[in-house]
């Protein structure tokens, strides 16, 4: 139940403050005008100085690609300072550029596909001579585009109509593959807003996604899986003659997590065989997810990361290996104390990982005899390279590999090198600063070791005492890593509070057993673990134990419900598209199967485990304000269970306020939707922990 985009490690954290965008063109839906709210003055002159720092030159390197011989790496660019502009900050595409590995600078050369065309996901040919890359021009389509790094000429191989994510170039360089869903009218996956309901539910409009490639000359279109399965993510045997994929029955939005492992012979889609069901198979693996599937340098082994993980992309777990065939399956990271994310093949007997460690992130090289080598890159910070969660670049030939990276106190920066020498090669922002201070937090509470981050307020004053909100992340399976900035606190902060963002059990980042830790447990020890940390954040810093605010998204704005149902600690709420009803929301929602690995059997076959973690079941005990706020076709967390926790409050009493915003779903992307629910929730705020007048909700409409 997390949304995201993009790094995945603030998922639902950041998913209250910036936009998800699409790869595909959407058309223009009227939503009903909503009335907009006015921010307080405080609010207003808060939202204004974060604008001022947004306009201090901040360059963000996005997609980061590393050549086949390690010299050279492609990369985009946004937020100023490229060529054609630097893209939309955030966006699906920037400025891209080529560069030498050793001193990438934005004025190097800029690779486009014309004028107001934004670019993405580049990928170097096998033989490093050709650029692959996606672009998005007027008409809002993405397109695959080749440069030939010779002449420099750029042209267009394919004229699809849908959505287009994950190119790859075969290993012989014939052709590039890509995800593929035909005459697209929303992204694939359940974070974008549902369409309207209408005809026979389940079964008419559904959109597959396939698996799809071009030829590198002419650009003919080949579907290379069955078109009666969704596949998820894949990888090209080395020898371009097979594919494997993660795949289910459609509709793909709701079965990810019932997905199995298939290969295919290229061109003989209806000889797709499964090697790997999760429902059958060794004991630590048995009815959890699979991911980030990958061929052996040798093509005999394919290694991915499996585990329990609440949404698509944000993935975690430990790194399974077997043969190509299925066969031979094993845990190379039983027990780790850590959470492998994504993986990739240094030769036939070492995998180059990618893991969350406690607020940190770690880099290193796994041996197929379970030892690791070396103690690796591990640092107070974010890896990432445009692909997946925690992904990185890697040129096996070369030994180097390359990634974005930045920390609380450590602008974006493209960093580059092999094992043993990994280092910044950019300096795009060495003259920004962070405006806000973020401390990593640990403590212990029942014999779990728990991590979080406490952004201090801005002008901060030790000798004073502040509020603080407390921001619990979606999931549950995910984290809040090392950002700069912490973007999903700084408007909070500007405005003088504390905002502790907790990773409790069931989250990423201390190991499978802390991850299932909440499994048939949801509101119970993960909040006891949040409660100890705020104990934790007031032992060292000066809270206001009488100003604390509760907020979060999806997962979190589960937490926030429930948590208002069993302590009385905060004194003001805002729940973002949450679960109130755990009996009611697995017959209402559009991912039901997510729902069996985290309760251990489904609603029909025990009522009480889903029960007894329902808000509404406790509702009597509320008496904290609430605002709650939702999007009116979100199919992860759907508005009735807004409506029904909002009504609740009413009934009782209890302050409330429910606002809906149109065409929205579970990630907004209308970015007047986003401002408001911003101002929205800093008022509440600030009406309830500082006693700052209600907001002032003229008739201003969209």
């Amino acid at each position: 139940m997390t949304f995201a985009t993009a790094p995945r490690r603030a998922l639902l954290a950041a998913l209250a403050f910036v936009p998800v965008l699409t790869t595909v063109a959407q058309s223009p839906q009227k939503a009903p005008d909503m009335t907009l709210a006015q921010p307080s003055p405080r609010v207003a002159a808060a939202m204004q100085a974060m604008e001022a720092q947004r306009n201090t030159g901040l360059r963000q390197p996005g997609a980061v690609e590393i050549s086949p011989d390690g010299k050279q790496i492609a990369w985009t660019l946004y937020g100023g300072g490229g060529a054609s502009g630097g893209g939309r900050r955030g966006g699906g595409g920037g400025s891209l550029h080529i560069s030498p590995i050793d001193n990438p600078k934005p004025e190097d050369t800029t690779v486009t596909a014309g004028e107001g065309c934004s670019a993405s996901n580049p990928r170097w040919s096998p033989d490093g001579k050709t650029l692959a890359f996606t672009a998005t021009c007027a008409d809002g389509q993405p397109q695959l585009w080749l440069r030939d790094n010779a002449s420099g000429s750029v042209k267009q191989i394919t004229h699809i109509t849908g959505a287009m994510t994950s190119p790859a170039w075969a290993p012989d360089g014939s052709s590039i593959a890509f995800l593929y869903v035909e005459n697209a009218t929303r992204a694939a996956g359940a974070l974008a807003a549902m369409k309207p309901p209408a005809g026979v539910i389940g079964e008419d409009g559904v959109e597959v996604q396939w698996v799809a490639a071009a030829d590198a000359h002419t650009g003919a279109l080949s579907v290379l899986t069955p078109k009666t399965l969704h596949a998820y993510e894949f990888d090209w045997a080395p020898d371009a003659k097979h594919i494997a994929f993660t795949a289910s029955n459609p509709p793909g939005e709701n079965t990810w997590w019932i997905a199995q492992m298939y290969t295919v012979p290229v061109g003989q889609p209806d000889q797709a065989k499964s090697i790997l069901n999760p429902k059958h198979t060794i004991a630590s693996l048995q009815g959890l997810q699979i991911a980030v599937p990958r061929y052996s340098t040798n093509g005999r082994d394919i290694a991915f990361i499996g585990g329990l993980m609440s949404d698509q992309g944000s993935t975690g777990g430990d790194i399974y290996l077997m043969g190509a065939d299925g066969s031979g399956l094993q845990d190379l990271t039983p027990g780790r104390k850590s959470t492998p994310v994504y993986l990739a093949w240094a030769d036939p007997d070492h995998i180059v990982f990618s893991e969350d460690v406690s607020g940190k992130s770690h880099l290193g090289l796994l041996g197929t005899n379970k030892k690791e080598l070396f103690s690796g890159w591990t640092e107070p910070q974010s890896i990432g390279s445009g692909r997946a969660s925690l992904s990185f670049s890697f040129a096996p030939s070369a030994r180097a590999v390359a990634f974005v990276s930045s920390g609380p106190d450590k602008a974006p920066e493209i960093y580059a090198g092999d094992f043993r020498g990994i280092r910044p090669v950019t300096h795009l922002n060495d003259a920004v600063k962070s405006t806000n201070r973020t401390v990593s937090i640990e403590w212990n509470n029942d014999n779990f070791h728990v991590q979080g981050w406490l952004s201090l307020p801005a002008n901060y004053d030790p000798s004073k005492k502040y509020p603080m909100i407390v921001s619990v992340h979606g999931g549950p399976s995910a984290e809040v890593g090392p950002s700069f900035g912490n973007p999903g606190g700084s408007l909070y902060t500007q405005l003088g509070y504390f905002v502790f963002q907790p990773n409790p059990r069931g989250s990423f980042g201390q190991g499978e057993s802390f991850t299932a830790a909440n499994r048939k447990d949801f509101g119970y020890g993960d909040l006891r673990d949040i409660l100890a940390g705020v104990d934790q954040v007031e032992k060292q810093y000066p809270v206001d134990d009488n100003r604390l605010g509760l907020t979060g998204w999806s997962y979190g704005g589960f937490m926030t419900m429930f948590g208002v149902t069993q302590t009385h600690r905060f004194h003001a709420a805002v729940a973002g598209a949450g679960i109130s009803d755990w009996l009611s929301y697995y017959g209402e929602n559009f991912i039901d199967q997510w729902m069996v690995p985290f309760f251990g059997a489904s609603v029909y076959d025990d009522p009480s485990v889903y029960q007894k973690s329902s808000a509404i079941t406790y509702i009597k005990q509320v008496t904290t304000p609430t605002l709650v706020i939702v999007g009116d076709r979100d199919g992860e967390c759907p508005a009735p269970q807004s409506y029904e926790f909002w009504h609740a409050l009413r009934a009782e009493g209890v302050k409330s306020q429910l606002v809906i915003y149109p065409a929205e779903g579970h990630g907004f992307v209308n970015p007047t939707h986003i401002r408001d629910r911003n101002i929205r929730s800093a008022d509440w705020f600030e009406q309830y922990l500082n006693g700052q007048p209600a907001t002032d909700q003229r008739a201003s409409t969209r």
